[in-house]
């Protein structure tokens, strides 16, 4: 009965390395080729990128003018909520009544209200 044969490796690390760089570069350079080739042959049937990423920009739609009106009147009654919230604050502090110059603002708001009145109480009124 033959002995089966004995199989020898030897290990040579500079081959191996050589080996191991050509196919990470041949693989690498074969993905380039598909892509590129893919790239040639078929932007045909494929919509292009930048209407993929930026959609047409519609006509505006009937009424948006109006739409956008009453979009800055909201915008406008929440603004003026905020600051009669924060005057209504001002004026139940019990710090802000010994404050003279929270009082003449605060006077100054009730009697002419102007920007600069409302301005002044907030920043002297916290």
């Amino acid at each position: 009965m033959p002995r089966p044969r004995e199989l020898k490796i030897t290990l040579k690390p500079l081959q191996l390395i050589v080996c191991i760089a050509l196919g990470l570069w041949f693989g690498a350079l074969a993905i380039a080729l598909s892509l590129w080739l893919a790239w040639r042959f078929v932007p045909e049937t494929v919509q292009p990128l930048s209407q993929v990423l930026i959609p047409p920009v519609a006509a505006p739609a009937p009424g948006a003018e109006q739409q956008s009106q009453m979009f800055e009147q909201y915008k406008q009654i929440l603004r003026n909520q905020e600051l009669q919230q924060a005057e209504d604050q001002a004026e139940s502090s019990v710090r802000n009544l010994s404050n003279p110059k929270c009082q003449f603002w605060l006077q100054q708001n009730r009697t002419a209200p102007t920007e600069k009145s409302r301005a002044l109480v907030l920043e002297f009124c916290h």
